[in-house]
């Protein structure tokens, strides 16, 4: 007998929150308590993953470490080695391509606005990402801007800006 998609829904959503909450723990005793606040109401919901998440996508024997911002960071200060590599997807294709202020500390890897195909007209459904690496000791800025949060929709004061300090330690 076939189950309807609607009804693994749930058990997807538990699956993301226990693992968003694992990911969570994991990041405030790695990044040394980051803490993130709302950004406000953007036109398509973030998936259920922490703003601050480590991982590690390199082969075994390297210690490449990675750090997803999303935009719940923002307004926070994250703290990085240097080598990190730091990746920043925001979810709207609204945002502008994240950007660094400071390219001896964030090294641009490349930056790209994804929308998504199946995203009904002015809902911005997508995603604006970009890559950094982590060169330098010091600190810099991971910023975007948007002027829309919604088909004719402009945004409210602080849903605009998206600015994410960052903090790298040797």
């Amino acid at each position: 007998m076939l189950v309807p998609s609607v009804r693994m829904r749930p058990a997807r959503r538990a699956l993301r929150a226990c693992l968003a909450a694992v990911t969570a723990a994991a990041a405030t005793g790695v990044l040394g308590g980051c803490s993130s606040g709302p950004a406000g109401p953007s036109p398509s919901p973030p998936p259920s993953h922490s703003p601050v998440s480590p991982a590690s996508s390199a082969p075994s024997g390297s210690a490449t470490r990675q750090v997803v911002l999303d935009e719940r960071a923002q307004g926070t200060t994250v703290r990085v080695t240097t080598g990190t590599l730091l990746v920043v997807r925001l979810h709207s294709t609204y945002w502008s391509t994240p950007a660094g202020s400071d390219p001896q500390v964030l090294t641009p890897l490349g930056g790209t606005t994804t929308a998504t195909s199946t995203c009904p007209p002015g809902r911005g459904c997508g995603i604006s990402s970009a890559r950094f690496t982590t060169r330098r000791v010091g600190t810099a800025h991971v910023t975007a801007r948007r002027a829309s949060c919604g088909e004719a929709k402009r945004c409210s004061s602080g849903q605009e800006r998206y600015d994410v300090t960052v903090t790298v330690t040797p």
